[in-house]
């Protein structure tokens, strides 16, 4: 399987909530939240994708949210995304979590590097990772991306965490697919090339 990673960013490389959690939101965690606004055609872009997993890998706060709610909610009957969500493994690379309630969910506690690269060594499409800024960096300076896809919301938020870092090794990426919707979102599909 390849390991590719998928984040709504902004204009100005935010990727912090990007929907709206609502108890984060209530508790002032982070007020600029819920701006990613999608439309039909970035939906069914959104809806393909994970549609492609065979496995997902999360970090602790990322399942947490999900298990909160795709994984709290009941089977609408016409979502690919629930659907993949509560059917197919999912992998949390976390040393705190120990008691996962969301059901075909195994925790990665220790060797999280060789786990993975077991992981993508299994026959299959994609291990996908939805949003986890701070797994997607360690994935990245792991060497363990295959592909990147980014959704650039046209917006900018001006605060919050960012996908990239402030520093960190420089990167070659390699531009796979590239489109725009009808809204403004672009998506852009990037093979992790060689290091600079």
């Amino acid at each position: 399987m390849k390991l590719t990673t998928t984040t709504q960013v902004s204009i100005d490389g935010v990727m912090q909530g990007p929907g709206v959690n609502l108890a984060e939101h209530e508790r002032g965690v982070f007020e600029r939240a819920g701006w990613a606004h999608f439309d039909n055609e970035a939906g069914t872009v959104m809806d393909e994708i994970y549609q492609r997993a065979d496995a997902f890998l999360f970090g602790r706060r990322t399942y947490e949210l999900f298990a909160d709610t795709w994984g709290a909610w009941d089977d609408p009957g016409n979502s690919p995304i629930w659907t993949a969500l509560n059917t197919k493994p999912k992998y949390v690379a976390s040393t705190t979590l120990t008691d996962p309630r969301w059901t075909n969910t195994i925790v990665l506690s220790s060797g999280v590097v060789a786990a993975i690269r077991e992981l993508k060594a299994k026959p299959g499409r994609e291990l996908q990772v939805h949003g986890c800024g701070a797994l997607f960096r360690w994935l990245l300076d792991n060497d363990l991306v295959d592909e990147m896809t980014l959704f650039t919301f046209p917006v900018v938020v001006g605060q919050g965490t960012r996908l990239f870092p402030d520093t960190g090794r420089d990167r070659v990426l390699e531009l796979v697919e590239s489109q725009a919707t009808p809204s403004g979102v672009t998506i852009q599909v990037y093979r992790i090339s060689a290091k600079l």
